[in-house]
Order: C-alpha cells, then sequence, then structure tokens
C-alpha cells in the first residue's frame, strides 16, 4: 500500500464574513474556499445554484448551424443516425438525443459500436453501413471530434455529418485538428466561448436537445423531463462537479424518482435502491457500472434498449441481466486485480511505472484493474491483455507522471496509443511488453516522494465543535464528488474509550472516543477489524481524520464520526 502524508488545506479568505454573508459557519465557508469557489456571486451560486443559472446552449460554438441543419432534416423527412459510444457518457448521450429527435419528428435511428470489434468512436464500416442504410444525416455525441478520416469519408459518400462530443481536440503545432463535419459542437474548440467546457457528452447532447426544443416550441418541461440522463452521465463520466455540473447532478438527482424511463426505475429497484433518495456515489458506483457492463462484456444496446423500454415485463428482465452482467463484471474485476497485485509483488514491486500483463484478463476490463493498482500503490499502471490479434492494455496515472507524453516517448514499440495525462489505452506486439516496461521506467523522472498519497484536510476540527446543526449544514455542500470532495476534518490525541468488532466480516470498528476535553463520541471505522486490534496492541490514543455524522436507528439520532484515515498515537 502506498504511503500517506496528511496535508491540512491553507487557502485564506475572511471566513467569518463569507459565513455572515450567506448565513452558514465560518468552518463551511472554509470547506467552500477549499474548493476554489471565490466570490459572492460563486458562492451563492455554489450554495443555491437552480435550474435559472445554466449556461445558454447558444454560447456553444456550431450549436444554431446544427439547430438548423436538423430542423431542415426532420421536414424533409431525411434519415438521421445517431453514433453514440458505449459507456455511460455515450449511452445517455444517445438516449437524449434519440428521445429528442423522436419528439421532434424526426426519422432516426441510432448505432453504438462494439468495444472489442469496433473500439472507439465512428470507424469506416459504420459510415459504410450509414450510406448502404441511405441514411442522410450522422450525428455523433460523445465522440466525432477524432474521427478526421472517417468523416472524410462520410462526406465523400455524400453524407451530411454533425459531431457533438466533449474530448480534447488533437492539436499540430499549436494548430486544431478538426474533422470535416457540417457543424461541430464541442465546447474545447478554441473559438468557442462557452463559459465552462469541462461537461460531458452527456450535458453537450442535453444542451443541444434544449436548443432544438426551443426551436420546435417544445414546452421546457419536456426538456427537464430527461435532466437526471444529464446527472446520471456527469457523475457516469467522472466530471468535476463543479459550476454547471454541480447544477445539473444536484437537480437530476432530485428528479430520478420521477422519471419517465421506466428502464431506470427498474434498474434502481434491481439493486435494492430507493428512487427518491438516489445520491452521487449509487449513480458513480451502481447504476453506472451496470449501464457499463453491458458495454464491457456484451454490447452497449442492451442498456440503451432498457433506458428505452417502455414494457414492465421487458424492462425488468433486462434490468437484471444489466445487474447479474455487472456482478460479472466485478468478480471478474476482483479477480485480475488480485492476479495483478500478485505479480506486482513478486516481480515489479520496485519499478517506478507498473506494468502488468494479464493474458486472460477481459480487455474491456484493463483500465479498471489499471486504476485499482494505482489506488493501492499511488505509481502509475497499465494492464496488458491479449486482444483479438495484438496485445491491447490501459494506464491509469497519477498527478507527477503525464501517462500521454510517457507513451509518446517509446511510440516506436506501439502500434496505436491515444489519451491524456491521468489516462492512455495502446496496443502493441507481445514480443515488445518487456521492452515496453524496461523503456517506461528508463525515461520516468520520478522519485519516492511521488509514490506518497497526499489527504488533505479541509479544517483541524475539535469533536468539541460538532453538533446535529452542523452536520445539516454540511448538507448544502452536496452532491459530492470529483472536484467537490466530502469534506475531511482531523483531530490529534483522541482517546479510545473503548471499542468493538462488528460485521460478518468483522470489517466494522465501533469506538467509543472522548476528546482532550473530554467531549465523548462515537467512532466508526471500516477496515480489518482484528489486523486493526493486533495494530493498536495496548494503546489507547488516535489521531483520525473523519467526517461527522448522524447515526439513525429506530428512531434515535446519534452524533459520530466516520474515521476515514488514523494514525495510533499511543
Amino acid at each position: 500500500m502506498a504511503a500517506e502524508r496528511w496535508m491540512l488545506q491553507t487557502k485564506r479568505a475572511d471566513f467569518n464574513e463569507i459565513g455572515r454573508c450567506h448565513h452558514i459557519s465560518p468552518v463551511t465557508a472554509r470547506v467552500i474556499r477549499n474548493r476554489d469557489v471565490i466570490g459572492n456571486e460563486s458562492v451563492k451560486k455554489y450554495l443555491h445554484g437552480s435550474i435559472e443559472d445554466l449556461y445558454s446552449p447558444h454560447l456553444l460554438k456550431g450549436m444554431d448551424v446544427t439547430v438548423k441543419t436538423l430542423l431542415k432534416k426532420i421536414q424533409e423527412s431525411k434519415r438521421i443516425r445517431i453514433v453514440g459510444d458505449y459507456d455511460i457518457d455515450g449511452i445517455c448521450s444517445t438516449y437524449l438525443l434519440y428521445q429528442a429527435l423522436k419528439e421532434a419528428g424526426a426519422v432516426v435511428d441510432y448505432e453504438i459500436p462494439d468495444r472489442i470489434k469496433d473500439g472507439y468512436g465512428m470507424n469506416e464500416s459504420i459510415v459504410m453501413a450509414a450510406a448502404k442504410d441511405q441514411v442522410d444525416t450522422i450525428l455523433t455525441c460523445d465522440n466525432g471530434i477524432a474521427a478526421v478520416d472517417q468523416i472524410k469519408l462520410a462526406k465523400e459518400l455524400g453524407l451530411t455529418v454533425l459531431v457533438t462530443d466533449h474530448h480534447d481536440i488533437r492539436k499540430e503545432e499549436g494548430e486544431e485538428i478538426l474533422p470535416p463535419a457540417d457543424a461541430i459542437i464541442n465546447p474545447k474548440q478554441k473559438a468557442c466561448q462557452y463559459p465552462y467546457p469541462e461537461i460531458c457528452g452527456g450535458l453537450v447532447a442535453f444542451k443541444l436537445v434544449q436548443a432544438l426544443y426551443e426551436a420546435c416550441n417544445i414546452p421546457m418541461e419536456k426538456w427537464l423531463e430527461m435532466l437526471e440522463f444529464a446527472a446520471i452521465a456527469t457523475v457516469g463520466d467522472v466530471m468535476k462537479l463543479q459550476d454547471e455540473n454541480r447544477i445539473i447532478v444536484k437537480e437530476g438527482l432530485k428528479r430520478i424518482g420521477k422519471t419517465k424511463s421506466l428502464g431506470l426505475l427498474k434498474l434502481i429497484e434491481a439493486n435494492n435502491l430507493d428512487p427518491n433518495n438516489i445520491n452521487a456515489y449509487q449513480v458513480g458506483f451502481v447504476i453506472g457500472p451496470c449501464l457499463n457492463a453491458g458495454g464491457r462484456l456484451m454490447t452497449a444496446k442492451l442498456a440503451l434498449t432498457l433506458l428505452l423500454s417502455r414494457k414492465e415485463e421487458e424492462a425488468k428482465k433486462l434490468a437484471l441481466e444489466l445487474k447479474d452482467l455487472n456482478d460479472k463484471r466485478k468478480e471478474m474485476t476482483k479477480q485480475g486485480t488480485k492476479e495483478a497485485i500478485e505479480q506486482v509483488e513478486e516481480k515489479y514491486a520496485k519499478d517506478h511505472v507498473l506494468v502488468v500483463y494479464l493474458p486472460d484478463c477481459h480487455e474491456s476490463l484493463a483500465g479498471i484493474i489499471a486504476g485499482r493498482l494505482r489506488e493501492n500503490y499511488e505509481k502509475p499502471a497499465i494492464v496488458l491483455t491479449d486482444g483479438e490479434v495484438n496485445v491491447k492494455g490501459s494506464g491509469r496515472s497519477i498527478d507527477s507522471y503525464h501517462m500521454f507524453d510517457g507513451l509518446n516517448k517509446v511510440k516506436d514499440l506501439l502500434l496505436k496509443f491515444g489519451g491524456h495525462p491521468m489516462a492512455a489505452g495502446l496496443s502493441l506486439q507481445k514480443e515488445n511488453i518487456d521492452k515496453l516496461r524496461i523503456c517506461l521506467n528508463q525515461q520516468a523522472e520520478l522519485t519516492e516522494d511521488n509514490f506518497v498519497r497526499n489527504i488533505w484536510i479541509d479544517v483541524a476540527m475539535p469533536l468539541d465543535y460538532i453538533s446535529e446543526s452542523f452536520v445539516t449544514e454540511l448538507e448544502l455542500l452536496e452532491p459530492y464528488g470529483h472536484g467537490n470532495e466530502k469534506p475531511l476534518f482531523a483531530q490529534k490525541g483522541l482517546y479510545i474509550r473503548s471499542l468493538r468488532v462488528l460485521g460478518k466480516n468483522r470489517n466494522v470498528i465501533k469506538f467509543s472516543l472522548a476528546s482532550a476535553k473530554g467531549t465523548p463520541l462515537v467512532g466508526v471505522l471500516f477496515t480489518d477489524g482484528d489486523a486493526f486490534l493486533k495494530e493498536l496492541g495496548d494503546r489507547r490514543n488516535l489521531d483520525a481524520i473523519y467526517y461527522p455524522d448522524v447515526n439513525e436507528y429506530n428512531g434515535n439520532k446519534t452524533l459520530q464520526i466516520v474515521i476515514r484515515n488514523y494514525k495510533i498515537s499511543g
């Protein structure tokens, strides 16, 4: 496991004034400042932002041309084909555009590439199939910005091509390399003036739906009825929950219980969740993985068919099938991660860049397992597996290592690669695996200090400060997620008055704690209980990083802290 370094946030502001102005405590004001929310208007939007605060879709470059083109195609009954992607963002984007175009009276269908057979994005066979099927217009979502050759082929075949995407745009000598599409909506375009470009493909699609409905005089309520899918896509694609993304997720989660998608409700039911109380964690770690499981192990069309289903029995059957697939995926991931860790421990523990070869691993799981290795060792990790022809792999990185640049330095060993600083995909010949490992490690300018995980503490706060009203106030900061993490507090020298190990697997520890002033409080720690008891020995003091919580049981409310990290201090 990676070593930890506890770091206290030291960002400055007049926390008393922020608290007074927005009717919150100075501690909560400090947490908000730690999320880089600066200025009265930004704090107000962070705390109370609503649908009215969303940016106009017309600020997106290419939006008006795209809407005008779609209206013409709809009026002429021209056939439109949506080309999506096989992950949660692509599935939600395709759902949004398909539903909207049907509502607007379009002749429309969709195509989603197969992860194994087609790979990411639009390929030549998809373009040729569209031409053969007498499709007039291809509308991409969550892909297309990199499909320069494929869109060139589509244009040569006489198709209209409209691109909606959010991925980074490739540049050569500082110039953007854009496909020859009839219109492009992508907030990452240099000439796009959209105020917050860090949005996912689903939110780009949702913006297009808004503009299209305006042009067609379809009531705004119809657009809002699909907001939850923009929220699910935003969480599922791990976008930062800041600015507009935060509003979309906050508002979208509220609407999930009233969704018009029978399939989504059946998926929630299959996972024993309450549709009226879905949080971002459940979207990211339960609903999202189920929607992704089809694209990983079978076909992403399974998830889309579920979301579009209007028949009770069909929706229930598909939801259970996706849940079963996800359970299978979890078991396969667990086994693959175990094998990967064993390989690292036996052979590569001293490597700075971990390169693991799992020939029997399903190639769709390589990225997940690479992420687990990165979490475990705080090192960049690449997991390789056998593809249909050559070896394929996925990498996940740490802040101090630019993975795309690292692969670029060894590109002579690769058949194909792509990605960004934190993640990448690649393919190579089997005989080059060891050379790749050696070269990446030789060229990586990393030190042992880079492999220490920084744990950021918002406030060093004594237990004496915690109250039920303070816990309630912290709820204003939700939803939590990437870029808006759950606040963490810390206190040294907590005295362990008593403790019990609970749970069937003895993986929950319940403490009776006391602060230096003698304030008592319950503490909960999720870890290997027996290993903790052995580590604790006769000592009775604990330094803890925690967040406060209220435990409700049989109608009784009890203040407690959930301990995230600890050091036994004597």
